[in-house]
């Protein structure tokens, strides 16, 4: 059984940092691509940032600059390292991996505070 567990949200002032990890059990990690989304109230949930297999990554315009996506593959584990935060980034963070089938984690809630 393929599970995600993220972990480190929390509440943060503007300006602040917080990294966000999670982690991959039930499944070969290293073969497939892992993404961030987060979903705020009212809005719909959005694609944050991707990385491959390989360790290509890809933005959001929103948090270009500011955010960064890394694996470590030993560990089975994605980040998300969220620098600048803005009071706009609050929402849940989800981590997800698509192989045949697609996998969400619970979501983890990340509060910035103006």
């Amino acid at each position: 059984q393929v599970k995600l567990v993220e972990s480190g949200g929390g509440l943060v002032q503007a300006g602040g940092s917080l990294r966000l990890s999670c982690t991959v059990s039930g499944s070969i990690f290293s073969l497939y691509a892992m993404d961030w989304h987060r979903q705020a109230p009212g809005k719909q949930r959005e694609l944050v940032a991707a990385i491959t297999s390989l360790g290509h990554t890809n933005y959001a315009d929103s948090v270009k600059g500011r955010f960064t996506i890394s694996r470590d593959n030993p560990k089975r584990t994605v980040y998300l390292q969220m620098d600048s935060l803005k009071p706009e980034d609050t929402a849940v963070y989800y981590c997800r991996m698509t192989t045949s089938n697609v996998y969400w984690g619970q979501g983890t809630q990340v509060t910035v505070s103006s």
